[in-house]
């Protein structure tokens, strides 16, 4: 059995060797409690110490890899475009804007011309949780919006009365 070699106060790059922590089970290294610039602590076996393949508690590679990304220019012509993004369910964020064909100008809220009537949806894990149908379209939107506070949590302002104004142009 070979000498162990004292690494106390001794700096590894980012890395300053605390104490003696013990040896490693695996290969019988002698293992280093080590505290790190940014302020973590962590136990690094001596030969990766002295070698320079560990030289941070991990921030090294989180820090270079950051200041990586921007280098790339495919990343950068790739980052921040909206098709991409997705809420916490997975959903592109994308496909959950207002269609085209939405007359109402609120999601959920459509017109049935076979019934004359007025329909608020609001589907939930494949199910309905709201399907009614109202004579008129101020009724479909409120019915629509209290679904959503209640099952989503999203809590929307009272449509304005110019809103209002413009959603009974819809009404038949």
């Amino acid at each position: 059995m070979s000498k162990r070699i004292d690494l106390t106060n001794q700096r590894f790059g980012r890395l300053v060797v605390m104490k003696y922590y013990g040896n490693n089970p695996a290969n019988s290294n002698a293992m280093w409690l080590c505290q790190c610039d940014c302020g973590n602590k962590t136990i690094v076996d001596g030969v990766r110490l002295r070698s320079g393949i560990t030289k941070s508690c991990g921030c090294l590679r989180r820090d270079l890899s950051s200041q990586r990304v921007y280098k790339n220019a495919k990343f950068v012509d790739y980052m921040g475009r909206s098709d991409q993004l997705r809420n916490e369910d997975g959903i592109s964020l994308s496909s959950i804007s207002e269609s085209a064909r939405n007359k109402s100008g609120v999601i959920g809220v459509s017109y049935d011309r076979q019934t004359g009537k007025w329909f608020a949806r609001l589907m939930i894990d494949h199910k309905y949780v709201l399907l009614k149908s109202f004579k008129t379209i101020n009724e479909a939107i409120e019915a629509r919006r209290e679904a959503e506070e209640l099952y989503l949590g999203i809590k929307r302002d009272k449509p304005t009365k110019e809103a209002e104004a413009e959603a009974e142009k819809f009404s038949v």
